[in-house]
């Protein structure tokens, strides 16, 4: 474990502790609340409901960035004043999104604990770099702020966010893993390829690592799951997103779970580990093996669906099976690539040959039954 680049930047050396609270603090930090802040009483009754199950840290989106126009977009700056009640009556800590500076200054003159930056802006230079600036600018480089891994999978680009953030002289930096984006459905909204923040983790030992499991997911019923995966991985803590009625939610419905269901899953997490390193026992490192393994399975699987799809285009125009000059060239390619990634031919050969011949029995099996 060794061979991980550590980051020489000074973000290894000066931050300090999420939300001015002990880093030290007994169990993981959960942040809870819906994905957006829709009606004053459903804040202040899906804050109160989290509170009685334990939680203290209240998330909740006023600016929602959608994919496409006419979704709801989020009530923007009038919900404000709703998280200010929660902070004030509850005595929670209260988070938003920002997604661009002129957000930044009612959240500042509300007295917010912190705010987080979504996938969407985070893959913006630009943006990140304004939202730096503008807190800078307002003296509130003391507060909270999380980063959320961009929309595609690049390491370089999270990284880039955090440092923008952090020359801008803010210390309380933290980041969140919430999957990355994938052009072919498959088990996970966001699949996590849990590769990618494990190794911002060895670059950037002492950044607080959060996971988001309902972005991830995009199905409430798995978000037990991926959240007791990421704390056997030593994550720093979860956000997770929450409503009193998940159902009738304005946005994101099929991913939340109702405040209750939170505190009992938070009751189920495995304990908090003692050092906060991925690496430091071999139950740790064989825990990464078994997240990077589920992530293979829904590789083939989908490998699988595509060969499905090849086997009905050959038997309705009537073509062989196997080729044998394109699994050729195929076998030649990936052997290739794989020893400049240092992995053994011979394993690579035999790898590629069970794969393939999966494959041939698949659609030779498909042209059977359809004879």
């Amino acid at each position: 474990m060794n061979n991980y680049k550590t980051d020489k930047s000074n973000i290894n050396k000066d931050l300090l502790p999420l939300f001015n609270e002990p880093a030290a603090a007994p169990g993981p930090l959960v942040i809870a609340g819906p994905c957006s802040a829709e009606r004053r009483d459903q804040v202040l009754a899906t804050a109160s409901q989290l509170k009685e199950n334990g939680i203290t840290h209240f998330r909740a989106g006023l600016w929602k960035p959608r994919t496409r126009p006419g979704a709801f977009e989020g009530v923007g700056a009038r919900g404000l004043v709703w998280l200010k009640e929660v902070k004030e009556q509850l005595g929670m800590k209260v988070i938003t999104e920002v997604g661009s500076a002129a957000h930044v200054a009612g959240v500042v003159e509300n007295g917010f604990d912190g705010v987080w930056i979504g996938a969407r802006t985070v893959a913006n230079p630009f943006a990140v770099q304004e939202i730096a600036e503008e807190l800078k600018r307002l003296d509130s480089t003391d507060l909270t702020v999380l980063v959320k891994n961009p929309v595609n999978p690049d390491l370089e680009l999270w990284i880039g966010a955090i440092e923008r953030l952090h020359n801008a002289g803010i210390k309380r930096l933290g980041a969140v893993h919430r999957g990355f984006s994938s052009y072919s459905p498959g088990h996970y909204r966001n699949p996590p390829q849990w590769a990618i923040p494990i190794e911002l983790h060895h670059r950037m030992p002492l950044l607080p690592l959060l996971h988001d499991p309902s972005h991830c997911c995009g199905k409430a019923d798995m978000v037990p799951k991926l959240a007791k995966q990421a704390m056997k991985l030593c994550f720093s803590g979860l956000m997770i997103e929450s409503h009193i009625a998940p159902t009738e939610a304005l946005s994101d419905a099929a991913q939340q779970i109702t405040p209750q269901q939170v505190g009992e899953l938070v009751a189920s997490l495995p304990k908090k580990c003692k050092t906060g390193s991925a690496a430091d026992s071999l139950k740790d490192l064989r825990d990464m093996i078994d997240a990077l393994d589920d992530e293979l399975l829904q590789i083939l699987s989908k490998r699988m669906e595509i060969c499905r799809e090849i086997g009905l285009y050959k038997n309705e125009n009537d073509l062989p099976v196997v080729q044998p000059q394109r699994y050729a060239a195929l076998l030649e390619n990936k052997i290739a690539e794989g020893e400049t990634l240092g992995l053994d031919p011979e394993f690579l050969y035999k790898l590629f040959t069970e794969i393939h011949a999966a494959s041939v029995m698949l659609q030779l099996n498909m042209r059977a039954d359809s004879r």
